[in-house]
C-alpha cells in the first residue's frame, strides 16, 4: 500500500514538472504570435532592426542572438585554460587532502555569490582595466561583459569536474603507475578518457548558466540594439534586453520581447539536447 502511494507521489511530481514546462513554453508562445504574425518569424529572427518608435514599429532578435551567443561562448572559452586545471587540482592531484578542501570551500563560495555583486566588480574594477590598455573607450562591452561571465561561471565548471575526475577508479590509475606511466601520463590516457562524458557535462551546464545570466551582463555590455562586429563594441543579451525594456513595454514591443523569450528558451534547450547527444556518444 505504502509502494503504491509512494509510487503515486512520485509519478505526481515528474507529471507537475512536465506541466510547468508546458505551461512556461504555451504562455511564451501565446505571448510571441503577435511579433511573429506582424513581422514574421523568420524575418524577425534575422532582422537587427529594434525601432520603438510608434509610428514605424521595427522589431528583430538578431542583434540580442548574437550578443548572447558571443559573450556565452566566450566565456567559456575564457573560463576553460582555469577551471580545468582547478578541477585537477581538487580532483587528482591534492584529493582528500586539506589544501583541496579549501580550495572546493573557496569555489563554493564564489558559486553562492549573486550576479550583482560581480557586475559591481566588472563596474568599478575591470572596465577600469580595459579603458586605460586602450581597448575601449568607456570599457564597455562584449569583451568586458565574457570576461566577467566567465569568472561566474568557472565555479560550476571547475567543482562539477572535480567530482567526475574524482570518481576515475584508483585500480585503474595504480595499473597505470604499476607499468610505468607518469602522472602526466595517467591523466592524460585515463583520467581524461574515464571522465571525459562528465567533463563535457559539466560545461555544458555552466554554458546554459551563462546564456541566461541577466544582471552582470546588463551592468557591462553596454545595452546598446546594435549588432556587434567586434569583441570590443558593445551590444545587447536576449536577457538583458528583456529586463532592461520590458517593465516600459506594451503591445507589439511587449510581443516581441515575449518572443526574444522564447527564442532564448529554444537555444538553451537546443544547446542541452546538443549537449545530452554528444554526451551519449562519449560515455
Amino acid at each position: 500500500m505504502r509502494d503504491s502511494i509512494f509510487k503515486r507521489l512520485l509519478f505526481i511530481c515528474a507529471f507537475l514538472i512536465l506541466l510547468i514546462c508546458g505551461g512556461m513554453f504555451y504562455s511564451l508562445v501565446s505571448g510571441a504570435l503577435p511579433a511573429f504574425e506582424h513581422f514574421g518569424l523568420f524575418r524577425f529572427i534575422f532582422s537587427a532592426e529594434w525601432n520603438p518608435h510608434p509610428e514605424a514599429e521595427q522589431y528583430g532578435a538578431l542583434s540580442f542572438i548574437t550578443g548572447t551567443i558571443l559573450t556565452s561562448f566566450l566565456a567559456l572559452v575564457f573560463c576553460l585554460p582555469f577551471s580545468l586545471p582547478v578541477a585537477l587540482f581538487i580532483g587528482e592531484y591534492f584529493k582528500g587532502k586539506k589544501i583541496s578542501s579549501v580550495i572546493s570551500a573557496v569555489i563554493d563560495l564564489l558559486a553562492g555569490i549573486p550576479s550583482i555583486v560581480y557586475g559591481l566588480w566588472g563596474f568599478y574594477t575591470l572596465r577600469p582595466l580595459i579603458t586605460d590598455s586602450g581597448l575601449s573607450g568607456q570599457g564597455f562591452g562584449i569583451l568586458t561583459a565574457s570576461l566577467v561571465l566567465a569568472i561566474m561561471i568557472i565555479p560550476y565548471a571547475a567543482s562539477l569536474s572535480a567530482e567526475f575526475i574524482s570518481m576515475v577508479p584508483e585500480e585503474l590509475k595504480e595499473g597505470a603507475y604499476s607499468l610505468g606511466a607518469t602522472r602526466l601520463e595517467v591523466i592524460r590516457n585515463i583520467v581524461f578518457p574515464s571522465s571525459g562524458a562528465g567533463i563535457f557535462a559539466s560545461y555544458i551546464l555552466a554554458l546554459g548558466r551563462a546564456l541566461g545570466e541577466t544582471m552582470a551582463v546588463t551592468m557591462l555590455i553596454g545595452n546598446t540594439n546594435n549588432l556587434p562586429h567586434a569583441l570590443t563594441d558593445t551590444g545587447n543579451t536576449m536577457a538583458s534586453v528583456i529586463a532592461n525594456q520590458f517593465g516600459e513595454a506594451d503591445g507589439l514591443k511587449l510581443s516581441s520581447l515575449i518572443a526574444i523569450g522564447l527564442l532564448l528558451f529554444l537555444i538553451t534547450a537546443l544547446i542541452n539536447l546538443i549537449g545530452k547527444l554528444i554526451l551519449k556518444k562519449l560515455s
